[in-house]
Order: structure tokens, then sequence, then C-alpha cells
């Protein structure tokens, strides 16, 4: 990541991770396909109607973990291995603890997070159920998450791939067998899912503390250090905060499309879910910008930092170029493996029109956000999304999207693309002062 070609290294880190992603993503789709092909249209629509949920936990953790990621990887970039495997320790319990607290708070409050969503009765107690097999997977989430990040520090992103294709696996077999033979539906779905969140934890956590140097996981060690911890936390709140709020938004946008009815929900869960293919494949690379920004931060390479930004928002523009539309082009065959509800296909058609097409506009903004985060201005980060992009499409839904004329689905998913327009330009602003700063107060010290 110190030296080299920059867009050969972004390549070379991104793909293991774009096909992680992508496989979970397909593993998750069993998910929906099963019901779909096996359940009811309401099933479908309960699965995707809490859809929006599951991203939040992931995103969430997901963010939390890039506080690792980047304090471990800039103290690889400075040589300090004692303080990386303090990062690789403190980590591991911050995200026990984080699980553990997030399953307690879920637990209690999802009856009336779907409310708030306005779920329809039909498929409400479905959700519920589909729910509650899921929640006691979260602290797999958080470990995984946190795990996965700290082995991103050091540009490992291959074993990942390998254990979430036997995790994946796994959970395939296990949707087949619970919702046809034993036709568990809605339960059997959610009941696989957290089973193979656990088996992709331990795999990774037993990588951990197989590792010879100063990523190695030793139990004893697993502690809480404040110092460490509030690092961590620092780079990482913000990003979950950020995520988090985009997730708010979006549940705000999903309770203005479970108004339309079962069928329109069917059709975006249907649409939601190979959205998300584009969308993580983009993610992956900028993950993979910010552990490069974060390592020649730490080392102090600003010029290398200038041309990984620069490369790593076209790199994710163009990877969300061509998957956007590519899935757009052959938006009703892929629709129908999820559902043979040709209403619910073209609302499907519809929200993909919307979002997938021009998607190459959210690859440059996740970029610039998470090289943000690489230089250590986080909470930039997450309060220009709070203006930017959330603001937007709150403001859409309670102002113009309430009169009759745009009173549609179309309009109401047209908010994503004019808010990762609006947030790329801000963020793109205040990326190049952060850029400035840090470098002025690195210089006078070298």
């Amino acid at each position: 990541m110190l030296d080299g070609s920059i867009i050969k290294g972004l390549v070379r880190f991104s793909l293991p991770l774009i096909f992680s992603s992508v496989l979970q993503l397909l593993f998750n789709a069993a998910d929906i396909i099963v019901i779909g092909r096996f359940g009811s249209s309401n099933s479908l629509a309960a699965v995707g109607a809490v859809s929006v949920i599951l991203s939040l936990c992931a995103l969430v953790f997901m963010h939390l973990g890039s506080g690792a990621t980047v304090l471990a990887g800039k103290n690889i970039g400075a040589g300090k291995k004692a303080a990386v495997n303090d990062v690789v320790h403190v980590a591991t319990s911050l995200a026990l603890l984080l699980g553990l607290a997030v399953t307690a708070a879920m637990w209690h409050a999802i009856p009336y997070i779907l409310r708030t969503l306005q779920t329809p009765t039909e498929v409400f107690g479905l959700s519920l159920t589909y729910m509650y097999w899921l929640i006691p997977g979260i602290p797999a989430i958080a470990l995984y998450n946190f795990g996965a990040g700290i082995l991103r520090a050091k540009g490992d992103t291959k074993r990942p791939l390998y254990f979430l294709i036997v995790s994946g696996a796994a959970n395939v077999i296990m949707n087949l067998i619970f919702v046809i033979p034993l036709k568990m539906d809605v339960a059997g779905v959610g009941l696989a899912t957290t089973i193979s969140q656990y088996i992709s934890t331990f795999l990774i956590y037993g990588c951990l503390a197989l590792e010879k140097d100063e990523f190695k996981l030793e139990v004893k060690k697993i502690k809480l250090k404040r110092d460490i911890t509030a690092s961590i936390l620092r780079v990482g709140i913000p990003g979950a905060i950020q995520c988090s709020l985009f997730s708010i938004s979006n549940m705000v946008i999903q309770a203005a499309v479970n108004s339309f009815g079962p069928v329109v929900m069917a059709g975006n869960a249907a649409a939601s879910n190979l959205e998300n293919f584009t969308w993580v494949s983009m993610a992956a690379v900028s993950q993979a910008a910010m552990s490069f920004t974060s390592q020649n931060f730490g080392a102090g390479n600003f010029s290398r930092i200038k041309k990984t930004i620069i490369q790593g928002s076209l790199f994710s523009a163009a990877v969300g170029l061509v998957l956007g539309m590519g899935t757009y082009i052959l938006a009703r065959p892929l629709l129908f493996v999820y559902t043979t509800n040709a209403a619910a296909i073209e609302e499907g058609v519809v929200r993909l029109g919307c979002l997938c097409a021009p998607y190459c506009l959210c690859g440059i903004m996740d970029c610039l956000s998470t090289n943000l985060r690489g230089l250590g201005h986080a909470a930039v980060s997450a309060l220009v999304v709070l203006l930017g992009a959330c603001g937007t499409r709150i403001l859409w839904i309670f102002t113009a999207f309430q009169t009759p004329r745009f009173h549609t689905t179309r309009w109401l998913l047209l908010t994503y693309p004019a808010s990762w327009i609006i947030t790329s330009i801000a963020l793109a602003l205040f990326l190049a002062r952060a850029f400035r700063q840090e470098r002025a107060r690195f210089e006078p010290s070298a």
C-alpha cells in the first residue's frame, strides 16, 4: 500500500473484497429467492420490510470496525507493531460488548420499529417472526465486521472471502432444508442466516488466533484499553452515525414504500437486493481506498494519498457505471428470479431505473467519504452526509412527496441520485480542505 501502482493495488485489494461482498449478498439473496419461490407474496414482503433494519445493523458494525482498520493501518504505516496488537485485542472486546448491547436493545424495540415503518397488518407478524430469529445473530455480525476490518488493515481480503464461501454455502443449504421440507417459512431463513453468521465469525477469529505476527489474537489479552477504545470509536462512531443517518432516511423512504401496499413492497424488496450487488462492489473499492489512505497518512506520504483519492473515486464510479447499468438493462429477467408476480416485477424495474442507472454517483460519494475518514476527519464526513444526503431525502418526503403530483414511487426514489450529487460536491470541498490541513501539520516536522 505504501509503494507501487495505486490502481493495481486498489484492484488487487478490492477484488477479493468485492467477491466477498457479492457472495454474501448471493447467500442473503437465497433468503429472498427461497421465500419468493416457495413462500407467499406476503412472506417476501415481510422479509423485504425489515431488510433496511438488517442493513443498518451490518453497516453500523462495519463502520465501527473501520475505526480499527484505520488505527491499525496508521500504526502499520508508522511501524508500531505492539500498538497494532493492542488494536486487535481491544477491537475484539469492543465488538463483543457492542454486539450484546445491540442484541438486547433490538429484542425489545423491534415491534415498535416495525410499527414506525408502517408495516402492513398482513405482513407484520411474519416480519416480527423473521426478526426474532435474526436478532440472536447480531453479536456474530459485530465480531465478524471488526475481525474482517482488522485483516483489511494489513491488506488481507482473501481469507474473509474463503470464510464467506463456507458460511454462505451452509446458509443456502439450511435455507432449502428449513423452508421446503420443514416448511418453517420466514423463521427458517432467519435461523439459517443466524447460524451461518456464527460460522463465518468462528472462522475469522480462528484465523486471527493462528497468526504469527502482530495480528495474533490471544484470549487472555482480550480487554478494553481506554486510549485505544477512544481512538477506535473516534473514527468509528462518526462513520456509524453516518450510515445510521443513511439508514434512518432509508427507513423513512421504506415507510413511504410500505404505504403503497404489499405488491410494491415485494417489488422493492427484490430490486433492493439486486442493487446491493452494485453498491457493495463500489463500497469495496471505497474501503480499499480508505486503507491505502490511512497507511500512507501514517507514513506521511501525501502525494500518494492525493493519487489514491482521485484514482479510487474514478475506479469506484466505473464499477458503479458498469454494474448499475448492466443490472438495469437486465432488470426484468433478474427480478423474475425473485418473484413471478408481474406487478411486483414492474415496481422493481422502476426502482432499478431510479437507483442503478445513476449508481456511479453513489460510488464517487462513498469514496470521498471513506478517504475523509482515512485522514481522521470522520466527524466531518458524518456531518456532511447528515446535511447532504439525509437532509435532501427527508425534506423531499415531507414536502413535495406529500403533493398528489409527486406522490409516486418514481418521484420518491429519485431523491437518491439527487442526494448523491449534493453530498459528493460538499464532500469534495471538505476533503480538499482536510488534505491541506493535514499536509501542513506534517510538513513542519518532516
